[in-house]
């Protein structure tokens, strides 16, 4: 019997894309469990449990695979946190309880590994122009990708209100903020964080004092 050889090419390709997730799944183990600097390549090679070779086909560069990994995770996440968050917003109406329970379901994406994947990447990149300039452009994509996630969690009333986007920055960057001490602070719970209840009274003022929303 003869098998088709785009048979065999597909099924090498399908090898090949799933030794590349199996790897970029175990870079990002490592760099949540270890830190940039315990997440080396020997690390990640036997997290994966790949050989040497066929981590390097992939990846040529520590830094290059610790860029992709994280933005594979991050991507998987975003699909991921879309569905979850719409499942638990069913059946809300538009209105404040919408949003006070959009404010909590995204404060805490912060606190997934995803997140602290990211923060070792961050921080390492401060002193690291090679790594700097790999996450730049990746950086850029991701934000236009969580804006876009955001927005229809949010919902189109929301949406169309003329503060959402100064609501939707504020949001963002103060909750990454705030977010950066549970990294040695680890018996605070984030869910009563009180940074939560200023959020939401900021959104209530945006987008409720004026009856527009």
């Amino acid at each position: 019997m003869v098998i088709p050889v785009v048979t065999e090419t597909r099924t090498r390709q399908d090898r090949a894309a799933g030794t590349r997730t199996l790897i970029l799944d175990a870079a990002v183990e490592c760099l949540v469990e270890l830190g940039y600097a315990g997440a080396s390549t020997l690390a990640i090679q036997a997290k994966a449990g790949v050989s040497r070779g066929r981590l390097l086909h992939h990846f040529p560069s520590r830094d290059e695979l610790l860029v992709a990994a994280t933005q594979h995770l991050t991507a998987t996440r975003l699909a991921q946190t879309e569905v979850r968050v719409a499942e638990q917003l069913a059946g809300e109406p538009e209105g404040p309880r919408r949003v006070e329970r959009c404010i909590e379901l995204l404060w805490m994406t912060f606190h997934e590994p995803v997140f602290w994947a990211a923060v070792e990447l961050w921080t390492a990149a401060r002193t690291n122009e090679a790594l700097a300039a790999a996450l730049r452009p990746e950086e850029r994509a991701l934000r236009d990708a969580i804006r876009r996630v955001g927005d229809r969690i949010w919902g189109p009333a929301v949406c169309a209100h003329p503060n959402y986007p100064e609501l939707r920055e504020l949001l963002f960057t103060s909750m990454r903020g705030a977010a950066l001490p549970y990294t040695f602070e680890r018996r605070r719970q984030p869910a009563n964080d009180p940074h939560v209840a200023l959020w939401k009274s900021l959104a209530h003022r945006l987008l409720f004092a004026d009856g527009q929303c």
